[in-house]
């Protein structure tokens, strides 16, 4: 089985560029990369979505366990 778990760790955000609901632009980097990142993405494409959130990371919990 496998989980999500959310990594708090400052190291690690992810950056998406939406066009609807697809991605067409997925960036992960250290906080202030990423949010320069996101500053020229969004300059780029003014109108579309553009989120940065913490990166998770799949787990595999029976690896975990053993």
């Amino acid at each position: 089985m496998t989980a999500l778990v959310d990594d708090q760790s400052p190291t690690d955000r992810r950056v998406r560029v939406w066009f609807g609901e697809h991605v067409i632009a997925d960036y992960t980097a250290e906080p202030t990369t990423a949010i320069q990142y996101q500053a020229a993405m969004t300059r780029r494409f003014a109108s579309l979505r553009i989120t940065i959130e913490p990166v998770t990371v799949a787990v595999d919990e029976d690896a975990a366990n053993s």
